[in-house]
């Protein structure tokens, strides 16, 4: 793993000319002197490392953690600072397919799932959609020792909590996601929503959250009502429907995009489908990492 943005690389003051070496390619003076392919450049007046070492050292879960940090919350924060934060974590190929085969799995890594892992343990709450909880066999956050700490300091129960936004409730309440979560799982839904589905919902041991006044669920209501539960760093995991939804609804705070050197073809999703915006949401890059030929991104609103 390596970082590729934010540069923070360490400088110092060399004599003109530049030098790009180890294990590398050295270009020095007028003349050009080429060696091997190199990794560290030094140009006139400035010398790069690598403050992570080795890039292809596997980088630790504290270090990823520090990486996929949020911004700080609430009042205690400083003046502006968000009370909640939203971010998406999706993957994508090369030629936009968010899936293969109905899942993401398949376009994915190991990496990317240690991301995505680390992801979780960083969030209180992780907002999904009814279609992938049922393409992707959801099962509930489990607690992992590695992250004990850091969301005991964070004021974080041991796992989080998982969102389910459904405006049907066609969801099958026999499953451990619903009767055996190591935290109660949340069923978010309209008013409109059939009595019997909720009170299904309810038996099985979710929480049911109305946060729309029809059949379907509105994003920005949604956000503050996880908001009001204590849940003020959420992640979302999709679908593209859902991703969708909250992009178009300017609730989306952050988009974490892992970039998959594959090709696809076929007609599977773009990872964000659904309502249009009237003039497209302009994000700017906070960091970006490779690994074998995969691009982990990160993207705020500016």
């Amino acid at each position: 793993m390596r970082r590729l943005f934010p540069v923070t690389d360490e400088t110092e003051i060399r004599s003109p000319g530049t030098e790009i070496h180890s294990p590398g390619t050295e270009i020095r003076g007028p003349a050009t002197e080429i060696r091997n392919p190199g990794a560290e450049i030094r140009s006139p007046a400035t010398r790069t490392r690598s403050p992570e070492g080795e890039a292809g050292r596997e980088w630790s879960l504290d270090e990823l953690a520090a990486a996929y940090a949020y911004p700080a919350l609430g009042p205690g924060a400083g003046p502006g600072a968000p009370e909640v934060w939203l971010r998406a974590n999706m993957v994508s190929t090369l030629d936009g397919a968010a899936q293969h085969d109905g899942r993401s799995q398949p376009i994915s890594t190991a990496t990317d799932m240690r991301i995505f892992g680390t992801l979780r343990a960083l969030a209180d709450v992780v907002v999904v959609g009814a279609e992938t909880v049922r393409q992707e066999g959801y099962r509930p956050a489990r607690a992992r020792a590695e992250f004990a700490a850091l969301r005991e300091a964070a004021g974080q129960g041991p796992a989080p909590a998982i969102a389910v936004i459904s405006a049907s409730l066609d969801l099958d309440f026999s499953l451990p996601l619903y009767t055996s979560p190591l935290v109660p799982t949340l069923v978010l839904t309209g008013a409109a929503a059939a009595p019997d589905r909720i009170a299904a919902a309810e038996k099985a041991g979710a929480r049911v959250v109305i946060a729309g006044d029809g059949v379907g669920v509105d994003p920005a209501r949604a956000v503050r009502a996880l908001a009001g539960l204590g849940h003020t760093r959420l992640l979302t995991e999709g679908g593209p429907r859902l991703l969708g939804q909250l992009v178009a609804a300017g609730v989306l705070d952050e988009l974490c995009l892992t970039l998959s050197p594959m090709l696809t073809a076929g007609d599977a999703q773009r990872i964000a489908g659904g309502p249009s915006v009237a003039v497209p949401a302009r994000f700017a890059l906070a960091s970006l990492l490779e690994e074998d030929g995969f691009l982990y991104s990160r993207y705020r609103r500016p």
